[in-house]
């Protein structure tokens, strides 16, 4: 991938400095497991009370808030990527932002300590734990209000954009009510009928369309033949276009869209083939991310209210589930690419908020020395590289553990009205309980 001009800000340290204390968010963490919905689990610890409110007054209010999330991007990853593209002494733009902090991950799942992504987004989203699968719901199984749903109710616009299905667990989880992750036609249903985003870009068009009707995207593809229409709600293209969206399926319907409401799907499935390095692995979207983004920054901006808009590369953890490296620092470039874009829209409307964070992460990554003695593993552990680390003559090797999630704090960066809430070690529900002091008036909250 081609290199990118990334912005230079002063700012918050390297993110690098998280890893010394980051042992301490699990203490911290053990407070809220399986809780109920009447409180955020950040009050019922105790954590991150009301006092940074105090004093304040209205300096602190984002009218905007625009939320990237890596999905699958622990630490280690954040700084693959980062060595990759910037080399030693580089810098990722995600890591420019003002505010560096990290965020314990711990699901309330009965079973499993690592969370998924649907219980990680559902923390983010509405400020409560919940089980693995379930998305914008409590621990019980009850819907709890999310902050896109907040600030629809505020007056705000809207949107989701990922490059995974739209309907996938992250995005789902601010704009949908299932015990079910899979359940993705229902999620659709409930976009539209339920909490109605301005705007839905993303992947994920088999489950808009009923089995035996193809849409834009034909059924069974030569690059996936298992993919087809799969849909359980009846054809939501046709209801959405009757709700008053625009429908596009390409880069260039998507260019030329001009509406208030937006649905794009830009592919059967997920916009990417996950696969091990070689074995027809392919990160090359219809529509790129950061253009998915500009166009929902150009729809939701409309709005005299502000808008919340949440923005996911969702092709970092599945790369990772695969052990490909390659194709999670592609990935990565891309998010970090598409941050790059939220910071000059927040230099231009500094009561904007943007946040970077990472759901959980994937693989359990490590970055080595190039070592023929040293190769652990096989299969899904088997090391990759060696990669050249940019203005030098030095490469390093990428040791995976395991295919699937572990259960370390990831990283979060901010900048705007609010962001010193985000700093410093927190739970994942504290991040919802920041976003919201900022986005929302207190009586709103």
């Amino acid at each position: 991938m081609a290199a990118r001009t990334t912005i230079r800000r002063a700012g918050a340290a390297a993110v690098t400095v998280l890893v010394a204390a980051g042992t301490a968010v699990g203490a911290t963490a053990g407070h809220d497991a399986g809780r109920g919905g009447d409180q955020t689990a950040s009050q019922q610890s105790g954590h991150r009370g009301d006092d940074r409110d105090r004093g304040r007054g209205g300096k602190d209010r984002a009218r905007n808030v625009i939320m990237l999330q890596g999905d699958g991007m622990g630490l280690a990853a954040r700084e693959l990527i980062r060595l990759a593209t910037e080399g030693k002494d580089g810098r990722l733009v995600m890591d420019s932002l003002d505010e560096a902090g990290w965020t314990a991950t711990d699901s309330a799942d009965p079973e499993d300590a690592v969370t998924d992504s649907a219980a990680g987004a559902t923390a983010f989203s509405t400020g409560v734990r919940t089980f693995n699968g379930a998305v914008g719901v409590d621990a019980d199984g009850n819907p709890v209000p999310t902050l896109l749903e907040d600030a629809k109710r505020a007056g705000k616009a809207t949107g989701l954009v990922s490059t995974a299905q739209i309907t996938d667990a992250s995005p789902a989880a601010f704009g949908a009510h299932v015990t079910d992750r899979y359940d993705q036609s229902e999620i659709a249903r409930q976009y539209l009928e339920e909490s109605r985003p301005d705007v839905l870009l993303g992947g994920g068009e088999d489950f808009w369309l009923p089995a035996g009707e193809p849409g834009a995207w034909p059924d069974n593809p030569a690059e996936d033949p298992e993919e087809q229409s799969k849909g359980t709600e009846g054809n939501l293209v046709e209801r959405a276009q009757e709700l008053g969206y625009t429908y596009v399926s390409d880069a260039e319907g998507l260019a030329d869209a001009d509406g208030r409401r937006l649905l794009g799907l830009f592919a059967n499935e997920e916009m990417f083939q996950q696969a091990n390095e070689g074995e027809g692995d392919v990160y090359s979207p219809e529509v790129p991310l950061v253009d998915m983004a500009a166009k929902a920054l150009d729809v939701v901006s409309r709005d005299r209210d502000g808008f919340f808009l949440f923005v996911e590369e969702e092709a970092i953890d599945e790369f990772a589930h695969r052990s490909n490296a390659t194709r999670t620092i592609e990935a990565g470039q891309a998010l970090d690419e598409t941050v790059a874009l939220a910071l000059e829209f927040q230099e231009k409307h500094p009561d904007t908020l943007v946040l970077v964070v990472g759901d959980h992460a994937t693989g359990g990554l490590a970055i080595e020395n190039v070592d023929a003695e040293d190769e652990s593993g096989e299969g899904a552990t088997a090391e990759d590289g060696p990669f050249p680390v940019p203005g030098t003559d030095l490469e390093f090797s990428v040791d995976w553990t395991t295919g699937g999630h572990t259960g370390e704090a990831t990283p979060i960066t901010a900048q705007g009205p609010g962001a010193e809430r985000l700093s410093g070690p927190q739970l994942n529900t504290d991040v919802h309980d920041a976003v919201q002091r900022a986005m929302l008036p207190r009586g709103h909250r």
